[in-house]
């Protein structure tokens, strides 16, 4: 089956160490970034499961203010957003570039899924350079339900006119990949470091150490 590959942006696409240095400048600790992530993580999954949907920024800003409290650290909100909105200007991992000219050169179609303002996904990929590459950039801020929540897939299907069973969702994070398939797509994983599969949740399709090996996968089964 040709699928249409539909990329996730935050840590699939571009490298979150990007905002380090915010994190260093308020904290004098970068690794307070991952804690601010996971904490962002949990929030969102927290409004998917009590149906209270607040868009993926504004729980950016709340996990940031839960993390700075735990540290003692006061934050003005001009500095909250500060930090906050580097996100915006991440780089994309060394060989995502050059994986995703690949496959668009050899005729794949690519889109991006995000939980991501629309806003938001539009400037990443556009500041690192990647927006020409995507048929589509979605948000899950379209369907007020964030992944891994079906709906958002779902969505992504229906606005790039295929079934679900034809969208082959890549990501880097098991809880993004569990969720495409629980809405009927297939999916990749992309082994950023330090991510793991699910062990409860059904396999991939495709599991890379990267987006260079990802699209090797993909152009020798398109031959």
């Amino acid at each position: 089956m040709n699928y249409v590959c539909v990329f996730d942006v935050n840590e699939t696409l571009l490298d979150l160490s990007g905002m380090d240095p915010g994190f260093q400048d308020v904290f004098g600790d970068a690794l307070v970034r991952q804690a601010w992530f996971q904490q962002m993580l949990q929030s969102a999954m927290a409004s998917i499961i009590t149906d209270s949907y607040r868009d993926f920024g504004t729980i950016g800003q709340a996990a940031l203010k839960m993390v700075a409290a735990r540290r003692g650290v006061e934050l003005s909100e001009d500095r909250l957003r500060s930090v906050v909105s580097r996100i915006r200007e991440l780089p994309p991992h060394p060989e995502v570039p050059g994986a995703l000219q690949r496959l668009a050169e050899a005729g794949v179609r690519l889109a991006a899924l995000t939980n991501s303002t629309l806003q938001v996904a539009e400037a990443q990929l556009s500041n690192a350079g990647l927006g020409p590459l995507f048929e589509q950039i979605l948000s899950a801020d379209t369907v007020r339900r964030l992944k891994p929540a079906p709906e958002p897939y779902q969505m992504a299907a229906q606005r790039l006119g295929v079934d679900p069973a034809q969208v082959l969702l890549v990501a880097a994070h098991a809880w993004d990949v569990a969720g495409a398939m629980h809405a009927g797509c297939a999916a990749a994983f992309v082994a950023r470091p330090g991510m793991v599969l699910d062990p409860l949740a059904p396999e991939p399709v495709i599991v890379a150490t990267d987006l260079d090996e990802f699209a090797n996968v993909v152009l020798k089964q398109a031959v």
